[in-house]
């Protein structure tokens, strides 16, 4: 059974906005990217979840419970990054992690002091006074410090710079390397790429496509034949960019980057 599972999930807003028949599942110990613009419905489905919102049709189960009905169950055991993270302004840093610890009944074995000393954070001054990538990063770690089995990140590294968008990045590395299950929206191809072992993209809320991201990059190759001066020079240049070669002609694939094939699914109607 998917630790994550969505079937047929449908929440029509009117005017097309909404998410329409998605079903994703993602298996323990995998990492799936959940990619499309604001509005896609990424966040609409991610809410269903955390057992935010009641599904109308459809069904959102993670280890097998209903998340509307056991919601304050599995919420105990996920790790959370919301796309738009609220805090208690008035708090400092410190005073909000007790608080998250607390509220979580943690002890001294977390992984609190690991994950702040992995992000540089520090935790003295007021929320309400802290950038937007500190308090990204004071969300990535109470998401992290109870060490949980199962992660829902909505866009985590938004507002993080490039040093820090990395070591997430490792960090989500060493999570899956460990058989914690992930589902990570973003707008980071590059985060995806590095990480995820099967994209989903959604746009207009229905699912277009859930593949491997290699998968996806042999489904869009384009293959080129290029004309060269003589068969020497073809052979050379088959050598170099690993084409076949006949004759004077060389045969080349080219892979498109996550990015490009994002695109082509947002490129106008003709892709719908």
């Amino acid at each position: 059974m998917s630790v994550i599972n969505v079937q047929n999930l449908t929440r029509d807003y009117g005017l097309g906005k909404g998410i329409f028949d998605v079903s994703i599942q993602v298996d323990k110990g995998e990492v799936f990217g959940f990619l499309g613009p604001n509005g896609a419905g990424k966040t609409t489905t991610i809410r269903h979840l955390m057992g935010f919102i009641k599904p109308r049709s459809g069904s959102a189960r993670i280890d097998g419970m209903d998340c509307w009905k056991k919601r304050d169950e599995i919420q105990k055991k996920l790790g959370y990054i919301p796309g738009e993270i609220s805090f208690f302004d008035d708090m400092t840093g410190k005073e909000f992690l007790k608080f998250v610890s607390d509220y979580r009944n943690l002890g001294k074995e977390n992984r609190m002091q690991e994950m702040l000393e992995r992000f540089e954070l520090d935790l003295s001054g007021k929320i309400k006074k802290m950038s937007k990538g500190m308090k990204q990063k004071l969300g990535i770690v109470s998401a992290f410090m109870h060490d949980p089995a199962i992660f829902i990140l909505d866009e985590p590294t938004s507002g993080l710079d490039p040093l820090m968008q990395n070591r997430f990045i490792e960090v989500i590395a060493e999570e899956k390397k460990k058989g914690k299950t992930i589902l990570l929206s973003s707008h980071m191809f590059e985060e995806v790429e590095r990480t995820c072992d099967r994209i989903g993209i959604i746009r207009s809320g229905k699912l277009v496509t859930v593949d491997s991201v290699e998968t996806l990059r042999e489904r869009h190759m384009h293959t080129y034949t290029v004309r060269l001066d003589s068969p020497h020079l073809a052979e050379d240049f088959a050598r170099d960019f690993e084409g076949k070669c006949n004759g004077n002609f060389v045969t080349v694939a080219a892979k498109q980057s996550l990015e490009t094939i994002f695109m082509n699914y947002y490129g106008g109607e003709e892709n719908a």
